[in-house]
Order: C-alpha cells, then structure tokens, then sequence
C-alpha cells in the first residue's frame, strides 16, 4: 500500500489537495471518484521527511504550492477557448480529429475510467494542435460541474447539433460509452463517404490541370514562334491559325485582366453560394446533371437514414431528430423537403407519406421507411436504407469515373489537336506556295 499525493476539484470548482493510500494510481484515482472529486494530478508522495517543511505552514511555502497547483491545473478562464480570448475566428478540430478523439473518449470510458479522468488523460498527451485547447476546456468545464454535452455545445464549429444530441441522450440514459463508439462509426462512414465522391474528382482534376498547362504553354511560346515565321513570309494565314494567333496575342497583352476577371468570377460565384438563393440554384443544378445527380442523391440519402437512424436509436424524438437532420444533410433541396416532412410530422402525420408525396425521396427508400413504421422498427429501417444507398454511392461514384475519364482525354485531345493542325495547315499552305 502507497501514499498518493493528489490534486483535485470538488463539483463546485475549489481546488483540494492531499494524500490517499492506495496500491496503485488507478486505485488512487478510483478512490477519489469515489469521495466525490475530479482528479487533475495524482502521483506518488514523497519521503516522509521531505514533507515536513509545508507542514510548517510558512507563506513561502504556500505560495510556492499555489503557483505549482496554477501549472499543472490551469483554469478554466485561462484555458477555454471562448470568444475574444483566441481572436475572432474560435479554434475548430477537423473531421479527422474528431473522429480520433470520439474513439480514444469511448475505449477510455469503456475500460471503467471516469470522465473527468478519460479527459484529463486526453489533456497530457499534448500534440500542439487546436484540439490541446478544446481538449482542456472540455476537460474544465467538466470538472467545474458541467455535463459532457454542455462542454460540448460551447464548440459548435466542431461538435454540431448531431454530436451534442446524441450525447445528451446518451448521458440520460447512462449509455455515454456505446453512444461515442455508435458516434465514431457514423463519423467514419460520414468520411468514407466524402471520401469517395473526392476520389472521384482527382483524375479529372489532374487531367484539367495538366491540359490548361498545355494551353497555356502553347498560347505563350508555341504559337508566337510559328506566327513570327508566317509574318516574315506574309503569307495569308487559314481562319483557325489566325484564331490562334489572336487568342495567343491576347492571352500574352492582357494576361493580368484575364487575371482578375478569373478571380472576379471566383469570388462572385463563392459570395452567390454564400446566399440562400445562389445555394439553391446550384443545389438545384446539381440535381438536374445525370450522373451528378446520382451521386449527390445517394450520398444525401445514406446521410439522412444514417444520421436519423442512429437519433432515434438513442431516443432523440423524431421531430428534434429531424431539425438535425435538415441542418446537416448538405443540399437545400433535400433539406427544404425534409422540413416540410417534419411540418406534417408535428402535425401527426407519418414520416414516409410526406417524403412520399414529394418530388425527391425515391419511392424504394419511402417504401423501406414505411416498412419500418408498421413494424416498429424505424432505425432498423433506416439502417437498411443506409447501407442500400451507400452501395448506390460506389456504383454511381464508378460510374461517374468510368463516364469522365474518356471524355476529359477526348476534350483535351481535341484542344491539343486543334492547336496541331491549325499549325501545320499554314505550314502546308505556305510550303505548296513555294513549288515550281
């Protein structure tokens, strides 16, 4: 049995410090749970004899203690990012980070660690990113009294509505460790998904790139050289070779306007998507292209039954389940149908008769959603959907590949062999000229 030195927090806040006598820290740890405090700092005590000189009680002493006590546990009001203290943009964790942290939190709390310890344990591994500071806020407002899903909610760039709910129901029904892992899973779907449809998009990106490097090339030092030459000789040139030379000689004078107007367009087309009507005509838009559409659809869809489903299984109502769900599905021609799904809903209606009865739930998913209703069975039925749709997803994400590939190579050829022949037609032209 070993003497433990501690330093803790009581529910309120006030600092506490002392000794417990245990066989190991964890043991140490578990003791303090037990007398009501929230571990920051626990280590094994000293000798005897290099205790005596705080036990004297001197004011040296004791403002030596304090300002070790301020180091290791630092305040919430030091610590938390809130407001001002960090500037105006809040410090905000990516997906990825999330994804890692909700996983470490779930394995912590599975393993019969306490909250307040899981979190402190998070806080020690310092890897100087933005989660250090979210982490030691989560971890002050805990200890202070507050709920995991309160702490939560001060982050909203980071912990969204999803998030904050399923961990307020998992918190009231005493299952916060399956909640988190049920969490993780859905994130890395979530991700997997997202990952898929920008998988998709590299090859044709690549091919763009390269191919406006070609033009580019081109227009700069390909066309001027033959153009010099056609002038020398003051032959006339075919109509496609003068194109070229027109173009090559705006592009070379006028790059720096092109500039601009390519970066007006840029910032013009980000501001539209910044309002509400601009992001509905592109959603819309979205909606209308063939096999785009495919993928936006099935991607919304398997995130809609998704996240609906696992609401429901942690016994988030319905209709709070819905507001979420409209707020995170991603296009505001889904979203404004689920709303209107929602309007009936509070109204006593079913949920697959409205998301029936409008023009962008297919009928299958209505079908598997009204099978669930009878039965009982929502988020089973929602579990089904996702999983359908994410096959959909792959399919139509192949697809769209298999579909762009050849027709972004033809493009290009095509760009490239313009250029070719537009050259060589003048080079013939001027060449049969100068035969007997």
């Amino acid at each position: 049995m070993g003497k433990y030195a501690y330093i803790a927090r009581t529910r309120d806040g006030e600092k506490v410090e002392g000794n417990v006598n245990a066989g190991d820290k964890r043991a140490a740890l578990m003791q303090l749970e037990r007398m009501g405090y929230v571990p920051v700092s626990v280590r094994e005590a000293a000798a005897p004899a290099a205790k005596k000189k705080p036990a004297r009680g001197s004011r040296a002493a004791g403002g030596a203690r304090r300002k070790s006590l301020a180091k290791t546990a630092p305040s919430a009001s030091t610590s938390a990012p809130r407001g001002g203290l960090f500037g105006s943009r809040a410090p905000r964790m990516n997906i990825r980070d999330v994804l890692l942290l909700t996983r470490e939190l779930s394995d912590l709390l599975a393993s019969g660690m306490t909250l307040g310890s899981a979190l402190h344990t998070l806080c020690a591994r310092e890897s100087g990113k933005t989660q250090d500071l979210i982490m030691t806020s989560l971890r002050d407002d805990i200890v202070q009294g507050a709920s995991l899903s309160e702490a939560l909610s001060r982050h909203p760039t980071t912990f969204g509505n999803l998030y904050v709910s399923m961990v307020k129901a998992g918190e009231a029904s005493g299952t916060l460790p399956d909640v988190l892992e049920r969490l993780a899973s859905h994130y890395e779907r979530v991700q997997d998904a997202r990952e898929k449809v920008m998988m998709a998009l590299v090859y044709p990106c690549i091919i763009l790139l390269v191919g406006a490097g070609t033009m580019i090339f081109s227009m700069v030092f390909v066309i001027p050289r033959f153009t010099a030459i056609f002038d020398e000789l003051g032959s006339t040139l075919p109509a496609s070779t003068q194109l070229l030379k027109g173009l090559s000689e705006a592009l070379m004078t006028y790059w720096w306007v092109m500039l601009l107007l390519i970066m007006g367009l840029v910032f013009l087309f980000r501001r539209a998507l910044g309002t509400h009507a601009g992001r509905r005509w592109w959603d819309g838009l979205q909606l209308r292209i063939p096999v785009v559409r495919g993928i936006v659809c099935a991607n919304s869809f398997a995130h809609f039954a998704r996240t609906l489903g696992a609401l429901l299984n942690n016994g988030v109502p319905v209709v709070n389940a819905l507001t979420i769900v409209e707020n995170t599905v991603g296009n505001t021609i889904i979203t404004d149908q689920i709303r209107e799904a929602r309007e009936r809903v509070v109204d006593g209606a079913t949920l697959s008769v409205p998301l029936a009865q409008g023009k962008v739930f297919p009928q299958l998913l209505t079908d598997m959603l009204a099978v669930g209703e009878q039965s009982g069975d929502m988020s089973g039925a929602l579990g089904h959907i996702a999983n359908r749709y994410d096959r959909e997803l792959d399919r139509t994400v192949k697809i769209f590949t298999t579909l762009l590939e050849p027709i972004m190579i033809l493009f290009m050829a095509g760009l490239v062999g313009f250029i070719a022949v537009s050259m060589l037609s003048a080079v013939f032209d001027m060449t049969s000229g100068l035969n007997p």
